[in-house]
């Protein structure tokens, strides 16, 4: 069979499954350093005045309690998906390249809304304030800051619409391969269609959405270190080849 000018320009992809097999290693310890960070240093603040308040106190604990531990896990899906793009573009071209696009969409929105330094920034100038009127200001704009963060703006949740979409579309395309485990696809179907039930309820359910929330954790602790071992054995096969 022919292969494809940009098969011939780059005859073997070990390399690029290698990246998504350290990407989705990456991932893993992302979450667990992130579940270690909440459980030794306390859960994220909820208002601009406690954000501040703690940087006054603790200015790394400040970055590692709000968000910037998930631009890790987010930015790593760089990695995995073009990876996951070339190993099953042949089994279903169109919901393949869809998938990665969709994650592509969602990580970019999710970096452009981070809010860690934005309210480091803020928080800086609340501290230098020498009035009461200039605090208020200040924390108002946090709080504006926070409303229109990766969590909470219109942009985050269409963003964690296509991030989860994408990965229950990929899962389903990973189901007819056989370059990936039934565990691994499993795992990621599970972990992405619960954690994208719990967000679609959120705004409206918020209590049943965490309880999912709990529910879907486990499913990406396999998912992740799965995924990585699957890719690694691509990348291997592939240099056999």
């Amino acid at each position: 069979m022919d292969q494809s000018p940009l098969e011939i320009a780059v005859p073997n992809w070990k390399h690029l499954y290698t990246i998504g097999g350290m990407a989705a290693l990456l991932q893993l310890a992302s979450i667990l350093a992130y579940t270690s960070v909440m459980m030794a240093l306390g859960p994220k603040p909820t208002s601009a005045a406690e954000y501040f308040a703690l940087q006054q106190t603790d200015r790394l604990a400040s970055i590692l309690r709000g968000d910037f531990l998930f631009l890790f896990l987010l930015g790593a899906y760089l990695g995995t998906f073009p990876a996951l793009y070339f190993a099953l573009r042949r089994i279903s071209p169109v919901a393949t390249l869809l998938a990665t696009l969709f994650t592509l969409m969602a990580v970019t929105i999710c970096f452009a809304s981070e809010s860690t330094f934005a309210l480091f920034h803020l928080g800086e100038q609340y501290a230098a304030a020498v009035s009461e009127a200039q605090r208020t200001q200040f924390l108002a704009a946090g709080e504006a800051v926070i409303a229109a963060d990766m969590w909470n703006s219109s942009g985050a949740y269409m963003s964690g619409i296509l991030l989860q979409g994408g990965g229950v579309i990929i899962s389903l395309v990973m189901l007819r391969s056989r370059d990936f485990s039934k565990v691994t696809a499993l795992a990621g179907l599970l972990g992405n269609a619960l954690d994208l039930i719990q967000h679609l309820l959120h705004p409206l359910m918020p209590s049943l959405s965490a309880t999912i929330q709990m529910a879907m954790g486990p499913f990406y602790l396999v998912w992740f270190p799965m995924l990585a071992r699957d890719l690694f054995r691509l990348g291997r096969n592939k240099s056999k080849g």
